[in-house]
């Protein structure tokens, strides 16, 4: 039995993305499925209607053109308070829903009693590679904030040799070397900066030099009993701290981008050390939106402290909507065949890991038990 998805045009402020492409439409409607999208829900990602058509979508007004015997709504961020009233109990929605930090959005899911899912709780196994949205948008973020560091920064990246002389690289340090991390000192490397890096995790240390950055840490020997690592001293945590203090103050760009999922997000970059950095030097801060790494980050906003230029874009991947929604797009598309049987059908049952770890609202219950008790404890 053929499947009728909905995809409706973001309604959060700034955001460009959409939630699938013509290229995915099109295997699933040869699939079988009937896909509406909204009129327009594709224009911020360079995706026209006209793409949509031909790819086999019907392409439709808002509202219950779109809505009405809908049974899955792909969506990238979570639905406003008019979009969840029209949709009909056991609707299927699919995005970044964002449990954590918009409980009122969860609550609207969960009272309105439609089935969600939110991707940010993919369980972290190999079979979820490729449906891991936060990944592939965190790539993009990676690559856009060293571009919003080179803007900014009053000097140029490469090693250049003219006739007015040599002109040095500038220096870059990455500050967390996770999957955005990696990314930006990529580019960063590209656009022919030094680039030093650095993470807590000592194993990060093979991939940062395997992309040509150095990576910094004390020559201190951690091994403990049994084969694991030891506890820093507090003299040693003191070393390493200087040694961070030293590479900020000498860089030209800081890219920050340690984060913790549900969390306020690390201050790795204190006010004293950003008073050490050269007039001119820049501080893209990748984890604003959860509170930023650096003490001086304003979200959303670029402000100057001392000299040194401190920008906290929010939402980044929206900034490259066309990849970002295709990787996205993909990223949905292996999420939903977990959602099917062999025959095309919705699986009556999420007993798969994947679906049992990311279901977040069904039949009027919030079932993802740590947002269940942040509910519970606003309630109280």
């Amino acid at each position: 039995m053929p499947v009728v998805f909905a995809v409706p045009k973001e309604s959060a402020a700034g955001e460009r993305r959409v939630a699938t492409v013509p290229e995915v439409v099109a295997r699933l409607t040869k699939a079988g499925h009937e896909v509406r999208v909204e009129h327009g829900a594709g224009d911020g990602a360079r995706y026209p209607d006209a793409e949509y058509a031909s790819a086999g979508a019907k392409v439709v007004a808002g509202g219950a053109a779109l809505g009405d015997g809908a049974q899955v709504v792909l969506r990238v961020q979570g639905p406003s308070a008019t979009e969840v009233k029209g949709l009909a109990d056991g609707t299927i929605v699919l995005g970044l829903l964002n449990p954590a930090r918009d409980l009122a959005g969860v609550a609207r899911l969960r009272d309105a009693r439609l089935t969600s899912f939110a991707l940010e709780l993919l369980p972290r196994i190999t079979r979820s590679q490729s449906m891991d949205v936060l990944s592939s948008q965190a790539t993009v973020g990676g690559y856009r904030a060293t571009l919003i560091g080179a803007e900014l920064a009053p000097k140029f990246f490469p090693m250049l040799t003219t006739a007015a002389g040599t002109i040095r690289p500038a220096r870059v340090v990455v500050l967390g070397a996770g999957v955005a991390g990696l990314m930006a000192i990529a580019t960063a490397k590209r656009l022919g900066a030094i680039v030093e890096a650095y993470d807590v995790r000592r194993a990060a240390g093979e991939q940062v030099r395997s992309l040509g950055a150095k990576f910094l840490e004390l020559q201190i020997n951690a091994e403990g009993t049994g084969g694991y690592a030891r506890e820093l001293t507090d003299a040693e945590k003191a070393q390493e701290a200087e040694m961070l203090a030293r590479a900020v103050a000498e860089a030209d760009v800081v890219i920050t981008t340690a984060a913790i999922p549900g969390r306020r997000a690390p201050i790795l970059v204190r006010q004293a050390m950003v008073d050490r950095m050269h007039d001119g030097a820049v501080i893209v801060d990748l984890a604003a939106e959860t509170g930023g790494n650096c003490e001086l980050t304003k979200a959303g906003q670029t402000v100057t402290a001392g000299g040194v230029t401190i920008a906290g874009p929010l939402n980044l991947a929206s900034q490259l909507p066309l990849h970002a929604s295709q990787m996205y797009a993909r990223n949905l598309e292996a999420f939903v065949r977990l959602l099917l049987t062999p025959q095309g059908a919705l699986v009556p049952e999420y007993t798969d890991e994947i679906l049992a770890g990311t279901l977040l609202t069904r039949s009027g219950a919030v079932v993802h038990r740590p947002t269940a008790e942040l509910l519970a404890q606003g309630a109280g």
